[in-house]
């Protein structure tokens, strides 16, 4: 005994109510109304996202060397696994003096993971790396760092995160570093 095959039914439609079903409403029973259409000899506005003064072409003309260099709590426990020096990295990364900054939120955020990650914690308290205080509330440091990327265009933002990834590369002009293949 084989599996009986099932033909599918070709250009069949789902079946709808007629408007005179008992079963509608009165309110649902009226035709919808049709769209106005637009005049073709009246002038189109169109909605342009207004770039800052900073950027020129895309281009951020607020960056340069020193590179400062905002990072995420996941960049430091991949570059703790892919056994890199941070600071060392990002200057072969991108041959300049980088000054790698951490939010208030990302300290707290790496704080709370616990025991486990010690060393991530060491690393963060870093001298060599600048804190930067944050003023609202809560401690979510995804948030925060797209936050201050959109006020201030002059950081570069180093994550592994794929969702603040997608979210920093809506904002034009604010370039991402990343570990992939130990570099």
């Amino acid at each position: 005994m084989g599996k009986q095959k099932k033909t599918r039914k070709y250009a069949a439609m789902k079946r709808m109510l007629s408007l005179r079903d008992e079963r509608l409403k009165e309110k649902d029973r009226l035709k919808p109304k049709k769209k106005e259409k637009k005049d073709p000899t009246a002038l189109k506005e169109r909605e342009v996202p207004q770039h800052p003064s900073c950027l020129f072409f895309q281009y951020n003309t607020q960056l340069g060397p020193p590179y400062h260099i905002l990072v995420d709590t996941n960049f430091i426990n991949f570059s703790i696994k892919a056994k890199l020096d941070l600071v060392q990295s990002m200057m072969d990364c991108l041959y300049a003096k980088c000054i790698p900054c951490i939010t208030d939120c990302v300290m707290a955020e790496i704080e709370k993971l616990g025991q486990k990650y010690r060393v991530a914690l060491r690393i963060a308290k870093d001298p060599r790396f600048e804190r930067l205080p944050c003023t609202h509330k809560g401690t979510y440091a995804d948030d925060c760092l797209v936050q201050r990327v959109t006020q201030h265009k002059c950081y570069i933002v180093a994550t592994v995160d794929r969702d603040l990834k997608r979210r920093i590369r809506k904002i034009p002009g604010v370039p991402i570093m990343y570990i992939s293949n130990h570099r």
